[in-house]
């Protein structure tokens, strides 16, 4: 486009005070003499199609396709379409998760997989293929849909219109459209050879991230989707009931998240998190505190478990929260050697070290029901266990095996775990 406005400007159009349409558009006409028809610049394909000729005039580039449209939702503008495959990434950005300045959590795609890329990208390169899987996008409101006219055919149900769905194109980062489901396909499609496959979209229109977020999280719950990935969007989606298990997983993740942001908190910023940047600072799986919360809410012994039928939609979260709050800082502070270092300098920070101790906050809080759960009380209570602890060095005497030999397995979990509890419930004999 930079070309053309240089050629704007010295055919003398530029140098006018008011740049109206219609000078823009004779330059546009006065270009494509000279180039002899080369569209390319305004964002359009050269073809000799009318359609695309028609848009030349317009003041954005834009492609224009042929679809068919419906509304699902609370009203929510659903399109069906077909697209070149190379156009995909022209009018949809990839959204990988990120937060913004206030911590707010941004996208929502997974990483790209180069070898994922390059098997569909050598897939596509072997000549007449079939492509019939759609890609899914989530579009703004900027997108325009114009219904045909003409008769119905006999017997059409009226489920969609059809019509002409003009697409802006704008530069990376700025585009119209999400890719929610096909970040590997559209990579893919955009480095073929042949560019101008026909691919299947879907797109519907919405520009509120938590619609996006949870069309992501239903689209990929059948898919190898990453854990890590699955439970950091959950606490960010609440307008829809999700499936069973994720409803479970919903509640220990949004917890996890707050663990993690809360200046208050032991845990502040310790958690890795697959939208932060990578950081020195963090040192605990997110995977490890999520399993540690749910295990506790799951246990119906368990220190989470009394909040689970309380407050907001069944579960009392702000309760959980201070338990785990007022447990983790005593941890940390009656272990400050071993809290907030590297897993392989410290395994309390391991992921065994998280789950053993979530169970024996769990048998010490069933000790305390009734009585106070106060900070003084429960850290009294891991002083109990802290002379026998080996977290940094020496031998884990009632295991046999040195502090660094602990791994994240069932097997070393359960018996440090068991460990623990003997050594807490010796204590109460003495």
């Amino acid at each position: 486009m930079q070309k053309f406005w240089r050629f704007y400007e010295r055919t003398g159009a530029g140098l006018m005070e008011h740049q109206h349409d219609c000078c823009v558009t004779c330059a546009m006409k006065s270009w494509l003499r000279v180039n002899k028809g080369d569209f390319a610049v305004f964002g359009v394909n050269s073809s000799k199609n009318s359609t695309q000729r028609a848009n030349v005039g317009m003041a954005r580039n834009e492609i224009v396709v042929r679809a068919l449209r419906t509304t699902q939702g609370e009203g929510l503008d659903v399109y069906a379409f077909f697209i070149h495959g190379s156009d995909i990434v022209k009018v949809a950005d990839i959204s990988r998760v990120d937060r913004d300045e206030s911590d707010v959590l941004k996208g929502f795609q997974r990483p790209e997989i180069r070898t994922h890329v390059k098997g569909i990208v050598d897939y596509l390169n072997q000549g007449n293929v079939l492509f019939p899987n759609a890609i899914i996008l989530a579009m703004s409101p900027a997108v325009h849909f114009a219904a045909a006219r003409g008769t119905k055919p006999t017997g059409d149900q009226g489920i969609a219109q059809a019509g002409t769905l003009t697409i802006p194109v704008y530069d990376e980062g700025r585009r119209v459209a999400w890719i929610v489901d096909g970040q590997q396909r559209s990579l893919a499609l955009a480095q073929a050879g042949r560019r101008s496959i026909p691919v299947p979209v879907v797109g519907f229109v919405s520009d509120n991230l938590e619609v996006q977020r949870e069309q992501f999280i239903l689209v990929n719950k059948a898919r190898p989707l990453p854990t890590r990935l699955i439970n950091e969007l959950l606490p960010e989606t609440r307008s829809i009931l999700l499936p069973r298990e994720l409803s479970a997983r919903k509640v220990p993740s949004e917890i996890c998240s707050l663990l993690n942001r809360d200046p208050e908190s032991p845990f502040h910023k310790l958690i890795k998190r697959i939208s932060e940047k990578s950081s020195n600072v963090s040192v605990i799986t997110d995977t490890a505190i999520i399993t540690m919360i749910r295990n506790s809410m799951n246990n119906p012994l368990g220190a989470l478990a009394p909040y689970k039928g309380l407050g907001r939609e069944g579960v009392d979260v702000g309760g959980m929260y201070k338990i785990l709050i007022t447990y983790w800082s005593a941890v940390r502070d009656v272990f400050p050697d071993a809290w907030g270092v590297d897993p392989k300098r410290s395994r309390l920070m391991h992921s065994a070290g998280i789950e053993a101790m979530g169970v024996l906050m769990d048998r010490i809080y069933a000790r305390l029901a009734g009585q106070s759960e106060d900070y003084k009380t429960v850290r009294k209570e891991l002083e109990k266990v802290a002379p026998a602890c080996r977290w940094t060095n020496g031998t884990w005497e009632a295991l046999g095996v040195s502090w660094n030999e602990i791994q994240s397995v069932p097997r070393d979990i359960r018996r440090l775990q068991d460990t623990l509890v003997q050594i807490y419930t010796s204590s109460m004999k003495q």
